[in-house]
């Protein structure tokens, strides 16, 4: 079936991916344009995932201040290339990501960066907490497994729910994102203001 070139454009609004993946998606789907969405989005997760060992040396450092003014967030985010960097897209990313930082008021980035003696003392705290609801030893270790996941869903930007759409990871955000663009996209530090906090 060809594929038209309103229904490639049409694609392309919607998932901001490159024509010829457009018309490569749609072509795999017989132009269904939901399934060609699918495809992509799977694509952009296989394009993440292949560009994870490179170097994100590039990035912008954007600032936001919430309207109230007593939040303000600093943020570093990294790419491969300066042409990258100062697309729309990337830097509405940034903006976004810094959003999350101050609504969401994270610590660390990942949970890789969570200090060990950081989390043996969650999991004490935690171990305890089921040990005295009076549950077996291996219910009391998934419990803890399980609040674990709440743990790093708090304290992880790239494990919180994304503000804008909760039904994704900030890290699914970003994974996407690296999809369109085809480039590696790192949050590379942050800080967060909040007036009265030391």
């Amino acid at each position: 079936m060809p594929i038209s070139a309103e229904l490639v454009k049409e694609l392309r609004r919607l998932t901001g991916a490159p024509l010829m993946d457009c018309k490569k998606a749609l072509e795999k789907t017989g132009g269904d344009i939901q399934q060609a969405m699918n495809v992509l989005r799977e694509k952009g997760i296989a394009v993440a995932a292949k560009r994870s060992g490179k170097e994100a040396r590039e990035g912008i450092i954007v600032s936001y201040i919430h309207h109230s003014g007593k939040v303000g967030v600093l943020l570093e985010l990294n790419c491969e290339t300066d042409f990258v960097a100062r697309t729309e897209e990337f830097r509405q990313l940034a903006h976004d990501l810094a959003m999350q930082v101050a609504a969401m008021a994270p610590t660390y980035i990942s949970r890789e960066d969570v200090p060990p003696e950081v989390l043996e003392q969650e999991k004490e705290v935690l171990r305890k907490w089921a040990e005295s609801q009076g549950k077996p030893p291996k219910a009391v270790e998934k419990m803890v497994e399980g609040r674990l996941e709440n743990f790093y869903s708090t304290v992880c930007l790239l494990e919180q729910p994304f503000i804008k759409d909760e039904e994704k990871k900030v890290k699914d955000v970003i994974a996407e994102a690296m999809g369109k663009i085809g480039e590696k996209i790192a949050v590379g530090r942050f800080t967060r203001y909040e007036i009265g906090e030391g």
